[in-house]
């Protein structure tokens, strides 16, 4: 009897809508089987951002580390937990998709945090001004606002809910997905960026857009424009 109750459970857990977490988007308006349509769709940004993102960045990592294709490959695993939650809003799926932002951050943090900063306490807070390239700077000031803008939606979709079923636009969770995963790309070339000109200078490390350089549109990328050490040597 016991062992029956104990599958009984396991199974609830799996089962659709047994999250408590439910997003503003109308429950089952396109399909039967997905719970929350336009959500699980945009999920789907994050496999094309994150194979693109993995190629662009291969010589940075090979010349720095490859343990840094683990934060991008860390993103896929958000987006089919992402889909997989917003097409059941089961419990289990709330579990994945949050536990995989955690593993993505921690992956981030584990590859990226200076050295030099470990951890005698911060007495000069000019360690995190020191850059002048207007280039960097401008990828800075994207970075941050693509995060306060997908931020905004994410809160919005939350707690003004109301508002926007009356306006007929229940898609701002969605559009959370997209800028995040471009705000993530932004972010996280910015850091490897920096983390480039400490631990590899010698590469001359700078910053492109994929794939339109031209007009710094796109998607950024460092470029590696000095001799590295992997290069063949005859």
């Amino acid at each position: 009897m016991g062992g029956f109750y104990f599958s009984e459970r396991i199974a609830g857990v799996f089962s659709y809508e047994s999250s408590e977490v439910d997003w503003c988007e109308d429950n089952y308006k396109y399909s039967d089987h997905v719970v929350e349509s336009f959500n699980t769709i945009s999920s789907f940004i994050f496999f094309i951002v994150s194979p693109i993102m993995l190629y662009l960045l291969h010589p940075y990592a090979k010349e720095r580390n490859l343990a840094i294709h683990l934060v991008w490959v860390m993103m896929l695993f958000v987006g089919i937990f992402s889909a997989y939650f917003h097409m059941t809003l089961s419990f289990v799926g709330q579990m994945l998709d949050e536990l995989s932002i955690l593993w993505v951050l921690a992956t981030g943090y584990a590859i990226w945090f200076p050295r030099r900063l470990f951890p005698s306490f911060i007495t000069d807070r000019s360690t995190f001004s020191s850059c002048t390239d207007q280039k960097v700077l401008r990828l800075a000031k994207f970075s941050v606002a693509l995060w306060v803008l997908a931020i905004s939606c994410w809160i919005s979709d939350r707690v003004c809910c109301g508002f926007w079923q009356r306006l007929n636009f229940c898609y701002l969770h969605g559009i959370w997905h997209i800028l995040i995963v471009i705000a993530v790309a932004y972010g996280s070339t910015l850091i490897a960026y920096l983390d480039a000109n400490y631990e590899i200078p010698y590469s001359l490390p700078g910053l492109q857009y994929w794939p339109c350089d031209k007009w710094a549109l796109g998607i950024p990328h460092i470029v590696l424009k000095g001799t590295t050490k992997t290069l063949k040597r005859c």
